[in-house]
């Protein structure tokens, strides 16, 4: 009801419905410096739900307690690289590293089946979580074709080169760097801890679809493993 009254009153005041729609497909993320960004991938299992309203009961309140907020998620419609296929692409945010690291360290705690609600809810459940070396803001349009790309190196030398000349190539071709993150952590039972993680944004699938056959050909002896997922 509050929406649609929102809605009435933008509507009276003499916005179009683009707009409206244009807006909504916008979000915005803002961190400032020593911030915490968590980057979750997930699969649910069947019939997750009464479960997961437990979850929410039990684990939610004391994360938000310690700091956590929510943020908005996405999709992954496909995996265009790498072994993993996970569903979704969820973020959040904490105050700080040291409630962000408590909560982990804290959590049985205060949740004794914590972990086997995760297992019971979750099929896929990775987690790296970056802390913010300064302010941080970023804006993902959901009009947009957007990917995100994680990296793992082999050899540090090789590596770099082969970084900056993706992210050279990706710009020149049309891709604009939404975010870019390196230095992530990731706890134990959640292990997924890429070297290098960007998302970017491309116009369209096809403009897309012609720098990922230019990065199929590019060098990859510093490359060890890579995941890529496009996000809705």
């Amino acid at each position: 009801m509050k929406f649609l009254q929102i809605s009435m009153l933008i509507a009276a005041i003499g916005f179009s419905t683009s707009f409206l729609t244009a807006q909504s497909n916008i979000k915005t993320y803002a961190f400032k410096k020593g911030e915490i960004l968590d980057i979750l991938l997930i699969t649910s299992k069947p019939n997750y739900e009464p479960l997961f309203e437990e979850y929410k009961k039990t684990a939610f309140p004391i994360a938000m307690k310690m700091g956590f907020q929510p943020l908005p998620g996405y999709r992954i419609t496909e995996s265009t690289q790498g072994n993993h296929e996970p569903s979704s692409f969820i973020l959040g945010k904490w105050n700080d590293l040291t409630n962000r690291e408590k909560f982990i360290a804290d959590i049985e705690k205060l949740v004794p089946d914590f972990h086997e609600q995760r297992r019971a809810i979750w099929s896929i459940f990775d987690l790296t979580y970056y802390e913010m070396p300064t302010d941080v803001s970023f804006q993902i349009d959901k009009s947009k074709f957007n990917v995100a790309t994680a990296y793992w190196g082999k050899d540090i030398g090789a590596f770099k080169k082969f970084k900056k000349s993706w992210l050279t190539k990706s710009k020149k071709m049309g891709g604009q760097e939404i975010i870019k993150l390196e230095d992530g952590k990731s706890p134990f039972g959640y292990y997924y801890q890429p070297d290098f993680l960007v998302i970017t944004e491309w116009e369209t699938r096809a403009d897309f679809e012609k720098f990922h056959r230019e990065n199929m050909g590019m060098n990859h002896t510093g490359v060890q493993h890579v995941n890529q997922f496009i996000l809705q």
